[in-house]
C-alpha cells in the first residue's frame, strides 16, 4: 500500500504545478482505495449475526461502578473503632442467637461483641439501600469468586471481603494507591503476577485479580491458621500482625489482639462479619436485593490476535463503549494492546463474543485495512509538508516582492531573466515600463 501510493504520488506531483494542483490531485486515488466507514458498513452487511442478547441497563452500569458505595464503605470501616451506640431494632439476644448459628455454619470464629453488634446496627442503619444496591451487584461477581477461591480452599464466604475492601468496584483506589476489587497495592500485586503498565492494570481484572487474591489468602492461612488472622493480615499486612502478637504477650486470637492493630484494622473484621451476616439475615431486616440485568455468566472471553480500541469494538459489534468498560475494566486508556506475542482478552456478553468469533477473519482484515488506511493518509500527509517545504525553499529565491536588481555593464533582460530564474524578459518589460529589450544602461535599477 504504501509503495503503490509513493509512487502514485510523486507520479503526479512535480515542483513547479505543486502550489496550484495538490489539493486536486491528492483527492485522486486508486479506486480501490476506501475509507474506512464504506469497508467496515460492507463487511457488517457479511456477518454471522446470533440473537441479540439485553443490552446491559445504563443504571445497572452506574451500579457496577459506583464509587460512593466504595467511599462509604472506607469511610465506615475507619471510623468502626468509634464504637458508638446505634439506635436500631434488632434485640441483642436474637442477634446472640444468630450469630451463634452463623459460627456453626462457617469457618469464622464469629463470636457476640458489643463492638459487633454496633457494626452490624450502624450497617442495618445506614447502608441498607447500599447493600440491596451490592446484592445485586454480587450476582455478577459472586460465581466467579466462589470458582477461584474453591480452587485454593479458601471458604467461599471469603467473597465478602470484597465487599469490605472495593464495594464491588474493579475501578476503585484507595488512598494509598490500592486498586482494584480486592485492593492490592502495586508491590503484592506484581508479587503475585498482577501486570500492572501503560496500557494495563491486572489489579482491576476480576478474574486475575480474584485468582491472585485467592492465592494471597490461602499463603496467610499457612502462616496464620485461623481465618481472623488472616482478614486482619490481608488489610494490614502480616508484618502489623506479626508485631501485634508480640505486643499481646504471644496471643493469636484476633479479638484478643484487636486493641494492638491499627485503627483501620480494629474495624475490618467486624465490617467483614457485619457484612457475612446482613446477607444471611437480609430478608429478617427487609433488605431486598436487586437483580442483575447480566450474570457473569451470560458473558464470556475471547483473546485477542490483534490491538483493538474500545471504540473499534463498538462499531463492529453493536454494543455500547460503557458496556465495553464495565466488562473489561483493567485496560486503562480503552485500547486492547498487543505486544510481545502477548494476548490479553476481551470479555463480552455471549452473544456478542459468538459474533466476535464467527466473524474473525473479517473482523482483523478491517483492523488490518484501517490500520493501512491511516498510514497511507499519514504518508501522504509527510508528502505534502515535504513538497510544500522544497517549494517554499525556492519562492523566497524567485518570487521575493519589490527585488532590485542594478544593472552592471554587459547585462541583458535575457541574463537577468535567467539569473533569477521562472522569470520572462515579457514579464521584466511590463514591469519596469521598458520599451526596448536593448535600453539597458549601467545603474538602471530593474524590478524583479
Amino acid at each position: 500500500m504504501k509503495t503503490k501510493l509513493t509512487a502514485f504520488l510523486f507520479g503526479i506531483f512535480s515542483l513547479t504545478t505543486f502550489a496550484q494542483e495538490t489539493e486536486a490531485e491528492i483527492k485522486v486515488l486508486p479506486k480501490e482505495i476506501q475509507t474506512p466507514q464504506i469497508y467496515l458498513d460492507s463487511i457488517k452487511k457479511t456477518f454471522v449475526n446470533h440473537k441479540a442478547g439485553a443490552v446491559i441497563d445504563k443504571k445497572w452500569i452506574n451500579e457496577l461502578l459506583n464509587e460512593d458505595m466504595f467511599t462509604d464503605m472506607e469511610t465506615d470501616i475507619n471510623s468502626v473503632y468509634l464504637d458508638e451506640d446505634v439506635a436500631y431494632n434488632l434485640p441483642t439476644d436474637v442477634l446472640k442467637t444468630r450469630l451463634a448459628q452463623l459460627d456453626k455454619k462457617y469457618p469464622f470464629d464469629i463470636k457476640y461483641s458489643p463492638t459487633l453488634e454496633k457494626v452490624i446496627k450502624n450497617f442495618l442503619k445506614n447502608r441498607s439501600k447500599s447493600f440491596e444496591r451490592l446484592m445485586g451487584v454480587s450476582e455478577y461477581y459472586f460465581p466467579m469468586f466462589e470458582e477461584h477461591l474453591a480452587k485454593r480452599n479458601v471458604p467461599l464466604e471469603i467473597k465478602y471481603l470484597a465487599i469490605v475492601e472495593s464495594a464491588l468496584n474493579p475501578k476503585a483506589k484507595s488512598r494509598v494507591g490500592a486498586t482494584g476489587l480486592w485492593q492490592f497495592m502495586y508491590p503484592t500485586g506484581k508479587q503475585y503476577g498482577l501486570e500492572v503498565n501503560s496500557y494495563v492494570d491486572e489489579r482491576s481484572d476480576p478474574l486475575k485479580s480474584t485468582d491472585a487474591a485467592a492465592k494471597y489468602l490461602a499463603d496467610l492461612y499457612e502462616v496464620f491458621g485461623n481465618w481472623e488472622m488472616v482478614l486482619a493480615s490481608y488489610n494490614s499486612g502480616p508484618g502489623t500482625v506479626s508485631k501485634a502478637i508480640r505486643r499481646s504477650g504471644g496471643k493469636t486470637n484476633y479479638w484478643e489482639i484487636r486493641n494492638y492493630l491499627p485503627k483501620e484494622t480494629q474495624g475490618y473484621v467486624p465490617a467483614f462479619l457485619a457484612t457475612l451476616y446482613i446477607y444471611e439475615y437480609h430478608k429478617e431486616h427487609g433488605i431486598v436485593p436487586k437483580k442483575a440485568t447480566l450474570p457473569y455468566i451470560k458473558t464470556d472471553t475471547i483473546h485477542l490476535k490483534s490491538a483493538i480500541s474500545f471504540n473499534e469494538i463498538s462499531e463492529l459489534l453493536d454494543i455500547p463503549v460503557e458496556e465495553i468498560k464495565l466488562l473489561n475494566p483493567k485496560y486503562k486508556l480503552d485500547f486492547i494492546p498487543n505486544y510481545d506475542a502477548q494476548r490479553h482478552s476481551l470479555r463480552l456478553p455471549i452473544d456478542k463474543i459468538a459474533r466476535f468469533t464467527s466473524n474473525e477473519k473479517k473482523i482483523y482484515a478491517y483492523l488490518d485495512y484501517q490500520k493501512n488506511y491511516k498510514e497511507s493518509n499519514n504518508l501522504i500527509q509527510d508528502l505534502i509538508s515535504e513538497k510544500e517545504s522544497a517549494v517554499a525553499s525556492v519562492k523566497p529565491k524567485t518570487q521575493k516582492s519589490n527585488q532590485i536588481h542594478v544593472v552592471k555593464k554587459g547585462d541583458t533582460l535575457s541574463g537577468i531573466a535567467k539569473k533569477y530564474k521562472n522569470v520572462t524578459v515579457a514579464q521584466l518589460m511590463k514591469k519596469n515600463n521598458i520599451k526596448n529589450a536593448s535600453s539597458l544602461k549601467p545603474g538602471m535599477k530593474i524590478k524583479i
